[in-house]
């Protein structure tokens, strides 16, 4: 208050101060005449009222005159005028001065609104720069109080949302906002500001509904930008709100679709061995007259449709412990021989009845895996060119360095992958449409390989063309400590 009242009282004196020097240098400068005296006057004047406002240039105005008129005006040293366009001249004057006083006061006020519009504007924008980097509805008002306190420079701030009756503060905010008084302003239709007590309350409206309020403790934001606040963070609820709700949406779509096609498998993967393992056993149990080679024959189908069950079993088991984090990976160093060799030695039945061609120049290089999950994809990806690839064309299998990582490629000579099912292929029980029925399987080999890879840190992908066959390769960080030297 004392700091106020010291600037009020200050301008003035020196204004008057600056009148006064005016006088003095140019009852000094002889060579100056009445107009440039003016003149001067009232360039100080304008000045006046730019940096001091209209009060002390008017104060300036009048003292002027009054100095122009007694010390340059005839006859000098009296306040009286003796020739009528003198009093014209001083007229225009002290007319003159007033006027260009209060149109550079409206526009210095004009530039002061509009620069406090643009830094509202600018903390506006800052503020909704934060809300969208925020996650869910619930981070997101945890967020927005002491967002606004950062944003606007603020003293504190709360949210208080309508369902629940849940506030949220800002640091220290509880102290300077009372939660029963931010309770009351639910009721308010409007922007409430609270001079004596410092305090701004904001309607959160969407619609004739009101969610919730603001309060804001010691701001000078003006009424409108108050009110566009309310308006973004109310759309920024909203917006983490709908997001939220579709995510379970989509949730529950992605949930119905793995139910469905997990229903899929099981009636194309289990029918088989069931229908055969039932006719079996009935067979077996209808007392029938079977030789000794007849029952092998019956048990062994019983066998194999038990081993097909039980690996179905094993890999849902399986993607559902690598995709819990189950499963802990104990990773070593290997070198890229070792990995090959260990899958080729499980592919042995394929090599038995198909050529592999091996393009693998680089197979001391050092990688960073877990010997027996890293095994397992290569093995499924050679299996599965086995499986698909035409009757007597070999199967290839390369390496390739490549940013940071080893990549294993496994190219088949089949039919190839059409461009549609690319983007599905590494679905959970996905299986091409042509070949559900013509090639065993459950869908979940390639699934289980891509987590088995992402695990590793690593990355997987195919390329096809139809007609020509597919190429699966698999990528896995190489351990740069145990490169061989060159």
């Amino acid at each position: 208050m004392l700091h106020h009242f010291a600037k009020t009282i200050g301008r003035p004196t020196v204004g008057v101060a600056a009148v006064l020097l005016i006088t003095v240098v140019f009852r000094h400068v002889p060579v100056a005449n009445v107009t440039t005296v003016g003149f001067t006057f009232l360039l100080a004047i304008l000045i006046a009222s730019t940096v001091g406002g209209l009060a002390t240039s008017i104060l300036m105005s009048v003292a002027a005159t009054l100095t122009f008129d007694y010390f340059f005006i005839p006859p000098v040293g009296t306040l009286n005028i003796t020739d009528t366009r003198d009093w014209v001249a001083l007229s225009a004057f002290l007319v003159t001065s007033v006027i260009g006083s209060s149109l550079s006061d409206w526009a210095r006020r004009q530039t002061k609104e509009a620069n406090r519009q643009r830094t509202e504007a600018e903390q506006l924008y800052d503020l909704s720069q934060r809300l969208l980097s925020a996650g869910d509805s619930l981070a997101l008002c945890n967020a927005i109080p002491s967002d606004i306190v950062d944003a606007f420079g603020v003293k504190a701030a709360a949210l208080l949302i309508t369902e629940g009756q849940t506030i949220f503060y800002s640091p220290g905010g509880s102290h300077h906002i009372d939660a029963r008084h931010l309770k009351t302003s639910l009721g308010y239709r409007d922007v409430q500001i609270e001079d004596g007590k410092g305090l701004s309350f904001v309607p959160l409206r969407l619609g004739i509904n009101v969610i919730g309020t603001i309060g804001i403790a010691e701001t000078a934001l003006s009424t409108a930008t108050l009110e566009s606040l309310g308006s973004l963070v109310t759309i920024a609820i909203e917006r983490a709100r709908a997001i939220e709700q579709v995510g379970k949406i989509e949730a529950l779509r992605e949930n119905e679709r793995l139910k469905s096609a997990l229903l899929d498998a099981i009636t194309h993967e289990f029918r088989t061995p069931l229908t055969a393992m039932k006719i079996s056993v009935t067979g077996m149990l209808s007392d029938l007259n079977f030789n000794r080679e007849q029952c092998r024959d019956l048990l062994t189908m019983i066998d194999e449709g038990c081993d097909r069950i039980d690996r179905l079993v094993d890999e849902v088991s399986e993607m559902s412990r690598l995709e819990s984090g189950d499963i802990q990976l104990d990773f070593k160093r290997y070198s890229v021989g070792e990995l090959i060799e260990a899958a080729l030695d499980e592919c042995k039945d394929v090599l038995a009845s198909r050529t592999i061609e091996r393009g693998t120049a680089n197979e001391a290089v050092a990688i960073r895996a877990d010997l027996f999950w890293a095994t397992k994809v290569l093995v499924h990806l050679i299996r599965n060119a086995n499986l698909y690839s035409s009757p007597g064309t070999p199967i290839t299998l390369r390496t390739e360095t490549k940013h940071g990582l080893m990549f294993f490629s496994v190219a088949d000579r089949g039919p190839g992958i059409s461009q549609p099912e690319l983007g599905r292929i590494f679905e959970k029980f996905y299986r091409g449409e042509d070949y559900r029925c013509r090639v065993q399987g459950t869908g979940m080999g390639l699934p289980i390989s891509k987590a088995i890879v992402e695990a590793h840190a690593g990355t997987i992908g195919v390329t096809s063309k139809v007609g020509e066959g597919s190429v699966f390769s698999f990528g896995l960080p190489i351990d740069r400590a145990l490169e061989p030297s060159e």
